[in-house]
Parts: structure tokens; C-alpha cells; sequence
């Protein structure tokens, strides 16, 4: 299903998280088809960043930089923007520093969640809200099935705990408040994203991108672990396809809903890395021998609800989701246009869409 890009044209979207990795793909997605896009977030968490590398702040019609916790702000800019459609991905996103910061960790997954939907509530004019969690947020039982979006949350680090807090309060904020002010609000959960300007600490595409880039080996924490793999555009395009259907539809499509690969994507991290060194001649990987943090060891999300009511798909296999993430950063390492290489990726998405 091709995306509703006459949709967009002239929208006013609040985006909370437009700074990061997700957020900012989303901004100049949004932005290129006309929308007219507010991003609240902290500064870039990473130099370089997707955001600065793209120059991304001048194809926005504002940029506020400040912190989801702060409330006051929050408010104060969401009633200033009056918009139509808020979009909210800002987030502490990373298992590993959860467990070295969980108290910021909860501040920032779970009241600012809060603080954003108790904001929405006083503001005029929001016809549509989506929270964007993680697919981290089910009760991982380490089973060879996939979760659907009615199974128990839960989370054994703090990361993963926060984001089902977040579900669990988009849920009251919907059923206490939104819903009656006719207020849709839903919230999805993707698989494990990558692409192009993506710097992130601890994640295994920009680890293995820094390994190159330094000439040394990559060392991995998990080889057998099996991860639900996927383009960053591919969940953004779901992202953006429920978004219009909360905004027209309403109440009919506020509810929880995951967007992940197929299943064959599914991949252990060890074949992963191995699909990589393939493509960059030089590139090799070892094994951390140090005792690590709990990770989930498998993890699988069941996408059909999204498949049959929204007629969403993933449309790049994890193949295709490598060679365009290298060809991304390698574009950037030989300093080309990343805002223009960063369209044309979106643009060949597109028409990927747009084929039956």
C-alpha cells in the first residue's frame, strides 16, 4: 500500500525524539512530503549524528531543543505549535546504559510519556496521538513464536520495563481521558531497526560501521541471539500509516499495534555480522569473553493485525535492509550529500511500496 502523501501535505506534527536516530529519518520523511514539523527533543546524542549529517534542522518549521521530563516546556510548546497530529518517539533507547542509569531510564520512558499525554489533554486541536514503544516490551518467555500485541508486557531490564510502563500508560490516558475527548491514540512496537546515521552506543550495525571505520575486529556479546531485524523505514512507513488512520478514523484504530519483519528475518546476530564482513572486504568479528548484562536470547513479533487492517508489509528483506544501511555510511564517509542520499533511499522505499 502506497503511502497518502497528499495526507501530509500541510499537517502540523509535534515530533518528540526528531534529534535521533528514528526521529529523525521520521522528520525528513514528514518534512519532504510537506508536513509542517515541530520537533521537540535533546540535542544530538551522538557527533556525528543523522540529524547534523543531514542538516535536518533547516527543513523543520521548528526545533526545540529541551528535555520531555521538563513539563512546563512541554506544555508550554505543545499549546504554541497547536497541532494536528502528535508523534512521540523521544526516549532513553538502550539496554545497556538502562542498566547503568535506570532511574533516568524510568524519568524519561515512562513520565515522559506521561508528561507529554497530560499536555495533550489541554491542548486544543490534537485529533491524533502515537506513542512509539518497542517490541522489548512484551514478557519475553524465550519462545519460538511471535508476540502479538494482546500478550503480557513485562521486561526484565529497566529499558525493556519502561517501555511497557509507557504501554500500560497510553492505555489509562486513552481510557481515562483521550478517548472521550475524541483523542485517538495508539502505539506501536517495531523490531530491531537499522540504517543509515545511526551512532548509538552498544548497537550492533554502529559498532560494526566504528570497527571499519577504525580498522579493528568487532566484538560481539551475543552471536546466537535472534532478533527481529529491520530497516528503519520500515516501521516508519507503519508509523505513518496508522498515524493517518487515527487522524481519520479515529477510535477504530487506537490501540496497540507491531510492525516487524517477516519471520525469515528473524536472524541470529552471528549471521548477521557474518552478512556484513562479506560486503566490506577486511571486516572480521570475535567473541566478548567478559561476563555481560541479561539480554533476551530470541525474540519474534507477529505483524498481521498490521498486515490485514492497515495492508502494511515490510518490503525490503534483511539483505536489501544491509546493503542500503552500508551503502548509507559509506556514502557519508566519502562526504556526499546525506540530506539528498538520505531522500533517494526514502524515494526508492517508496516505490517499493507501491508494487502489489
Amino acid at each position: 500500500m502506497a503511502l497518502n502523501r497528499s495526507f501530509w501535505r500541510g499537517k502540523r506534527v509535534f515530533l518528540t525524539g526528531h534529534t535521533g536516530f528514528k526521529g529523525g529519518w521520521l522528520a525528513l520523511w514528514l518534512s519532504e512530503m510537506g508536513a509542517e514539523v515541530h520537533g521537540y527533543a535533546l540535542a544530538p546524542s551522538t557527533h556525528p549524528s543523522f540529524y547534523t549529517a543531514t542538516g535536518l534542522e533547516e527543513r523543520l518549521s521548528s526545533s526545540t531543543i529541551a528535555d520531555i521530563r521538563d513539563s512546563s516546556t512541554l506544555q508550554a510548546k505543545l499549546l504554541a505549535v497547536a497541532p494536528d497530529i502528535v508523534m512521540h518517539l523521544a526516549a532513553q533507547p538502550l539496554v545497556r546504559y538502562s542498566y547503568a542509569s535506570p532511574v533516568e531510564t524510568y524519568a524519561v520512558n515512562v513520565m515522559g510519556t506521561v508528561n507529554l499525554l497530560e499536555a495533550i489533554r489541554y491542548s486544543a486541536g490534537v485529533k491524533a496521538v502515537l506513542n512509539v514503544t518497542t517490541d522489548k516490551c512484551y514478557e519475553n518467555r524465550e519462545r519460538n513464536l511471535p508476540y502479538v500485541e494482546d500478550e503480557a508486557l513485562g521486561g526484565y531490564d529497566p529499558y525493556s520495563s519502561s517501555k511497557a510502563c509507557s504501554e500500560l500508560v497510553t492505555s489509562a490516558y486513552r481510557r481515562s481521558f483521550l478517548a472521550a475527548q475524541g483523542i485517538a491514540l495508539g502505539s506501536a512496537r517495531a523490531g530491531n531497526v537499522i540504517g543509515g546515521g545511526d551512532w548509538s552506543a552498544d548497537r550492533l550495525l554502529p559498532d560494526f560501521l566504528r570497527a571499519i571505520d577504525a580498522g579493528e575486529t568487532l566484538t560481539i556479546r551475543y552471536p546466537q541471539a535472534i532478533r527481529p531485524w529491520q530497516h528503519v523505514l520500515e516501521p516508519l512507513s507503519g508509523y505513518l500509516q496508522l498515524a493517518e488512520k487515527l487522524y481519520t478514523e479515529n477510535s477504530a484504530f487506537a490501540e496497540a499495534w507491531n510492525f516487524g519483519p517477516e519471520e525469515t528475518d528473524s536472524r541470529p546476530v552471528e549471521w548477521l555480522v557474518e552478512n556484513l564482513c562479506a560486503r566490506v572486504p577486511g571486516a572480521s568479528w570475535q567473541c566478548e569473553q567478559t561476563l555481560q548484562p541479561h539480554e533476551a536470547g530470541l525474540l519474534k513479533l507477529d505483524s498481521n493485525k498490521a498486515k490485514q487492517r492497515l495492508h502494511w508489509r515490510p518490503r525490503w528483506i534483511l539483505e536489501q535492509a544491509l546493503a542500503h544501511t552500508v551503502d548509507w555510511h559509506l556514502a557519508w564517509r566519502e562526504g556526499a550529500d546525506m540530506r539528498a542520499f538520505s531522500l533517494q533511499q526514502i524515494a526508492t522505499y517508496e516505490t517499493a511500496m507501491s508494487i502489489a
